[in-house]
């Protein structure tokens, strides 16, 4: 674990946002929060990723920390993967993340097709809700 530290930047701000970039990151991270997920479920909630690439940024958040890899004996071999304490630590970070991301599009009047931010809701009501009228993103209820 200390190779990792080694290469992050020393101001706490730039480091934080080291360890969190990537283009999908954020999203891995996001749909983490809900509890452990296998490689192929995070590959069905962000379809434009590639498998290569995506497990790059799990090994990358593995290696600071972010993410546990919990790999089954059994055949055929299960992996999950699951956000750790620190992980979760960052989900207030990610919801304003989103709700910057929601104001930002309605000041640009790009609202349409907008995808709700919710930890705990099923994915697909988050996509229905983001065609209903605009409502400021919300945590669990």
């Amino acid at each position: 674990m200390k190779a990792p530290m080694k290469r992050l930047p020393l101001l706490p701000a730039e480091r934080a946002l080291k360890v969190i970039a990537g283009r999908w990151k954020a999203v891995v991270l996001y749909h983490l929060f809900d509890g452990p997920k296998r490689l192929s479920e995070l590959r069905r909630l962000a379809p434009n990723v590639s498998q290569k690439v995506l497990v790059q940024q799990l090994r990358e958040m593995e290696e600071h920390g972010l993410v546990h890899r919990e790999i089954y004996r059994q055949v055929p071999p299960r992996v999950d993967y699951s956000a750790t304490p620190l992980g979760l630590s960052l989900e207030p970070v990610i919801m304003s993340l989103c709700e910057w991301g929601r104001r930002h599009a309605a000041a640009l009047d790009e609202l349409d097709g907008l995808v709700e931010c919710e930890v705990g809701q099923p994915a697909s009501r988050k996509r229905s809700s983001a065609s209903a009228s605009p409502i400021p993103i919300s945590r669990r209820a």
